[in-house]
């Protein structure tokens, strides 16, 4: 007979009969029928078959992410499968800006306490963003510990592998005076900025209600972080385009320069930046500095693409053919690596 007091592992907060039917629930969305994903969820490890059809030379991308503090306020609001797009497409953001199209993602789910339901629409919302991009899901890890994170949080991260030709890769290098610099427009704050709109929101809750664009300021926030692949995809091998960058924590200005050559520097028109309603609303109600919205939020560009001037016209036509919005916002001169803005912010 088993005395009261007693120790078990479900006792101390993990069922493991529990977190094993929730895991065997994941099944059907591992793999997704994709051949090269030569076993299912159960083994330790995932095995792909490495031959890349249409690759001379395949160099692998690999990219691992999470959706930052927003995930606090997705699972806060019930927004569980937005988070999951997040979380991919944010993901994929960073592994195309090289070239690369995605093959495989990993994913991490970390939670104080397991809640079936929330788990299987976490993993099917992964599983569907990652479709959505032509990109399979085979497997990762979910891992309960009571005690170390609080009941009903979920800690999240992804790992993904892209592939590239090693002549195809877009690093920039070919980047020089008198290219172009286009913006792809965001759909909203993506995954960035969500520690300064919580402390907004704490400040003045009441602002989760308050309408932007037809749609409530909570589910502007809550809106996926838009993923770039389909309208790019078909300009990887264009030779007039030099280089991508993708933009996160740090703004345009931080994030451009990564892509820029020593000797090469982004002169950007402020006046030009198509700042969305819902940054104007940010800084009108949390007194935020300009110099701060520009380095915490991508207000309003998602992407920055490099092209050669000649090139701008066609290169705009095709990404906005596939839905996306393009427009330039500056160009590339000669000067010690970095970005310069120039021009006001039209608030």
């Amino acid at each position: 007979m088993q005395n009261d007091e007693s120790l078990s592992y479900s006792k101390s907060g993990v069922n493991i009969d529990e977190t094993d039917a929730v895991k065997r629930d994941m099944a059907s969305n591992i793999g997704r029928g994709d051949s090269r994903v030569l076993n299912k969820l159960g083994a330790f490890g995932s095995l792909v078959d490495g031959r890349f059809e249409g690759y001379d030379h395949p160099i692998l991308v690999l990219k691992t992410e999470e959706p930052g503090s927003k995930q606090k306020l997705a699972f806060e609001h019930g927004s569980v499968t937005s988070i999951a797009y997040d979380l991919v497409n944010h993901l994929i953001n960073d592994i195309i800006v090289m070239g690369a199209d995605p093959f495989y993602v990993q994913d991490c789910i970390v939670c104080g306490k397991l809640d079936p339901p929330v788990v299987k629409a976490l993993v099917g919302g992964i599983a569907d963003a990652c479709e959505a991009q032509g990109c399979t899901l085979t497997g990762g890890e979910t891992s309960v510990q009571p005690g170390v994170v609080e009941d009903g949080v979920y800690i999240l991260s992804a790992s993904a592998i892209g592939v590239v030709d090693k002549d195809n890769i877009i690093d920039g290098s070919e980047i020089e005076e008198g290219d172009a610099v286009l913006a792809l427009a965001s759909n909203g704050l993506h995954t960035n900025g969500y520690t300064l709109v919580r402390a907004l929101l704490e400040n003045k809750p009441e602002l989760i209600d308050r309408d932007i664009q037809g749609v409530s300021f909570l589910d502007m926030i809550l809106r996926p972080h838009q993923c770039y692949y389909q309208p790019l995809k078909g300009l990887f091998k264009d030779e007039s385009l030099k280089g991508l960058a993708h933009i996160t924590g740090g703004g345009i200005q931080d994030n451009l320069s990564r892509i820029l050559p020593e000797t090469c520097q982004a002169v950007i028109d402020l006046s030009l930046l198509q700042v969305l309603p819902i940054f104007k609303t940010i800084r009108a109600e949390g007194l935020v500095p300009e110099d701060d919205m520009l380095r915490t939020f991508n207000m309003g560009v998602g992407m920055t693409l490099v092209c050669a001037q000649n090139s701008v016209a066609r290169i705009k036509a095709h990404l906005q053919s596939a839905g996306c919005q393009a427009y330039p916002i500056g160009r590339i001169v000669k000067g010690e690596r970095g970005v310069v803005f120039t021009g006001k912010l039209r608030w």
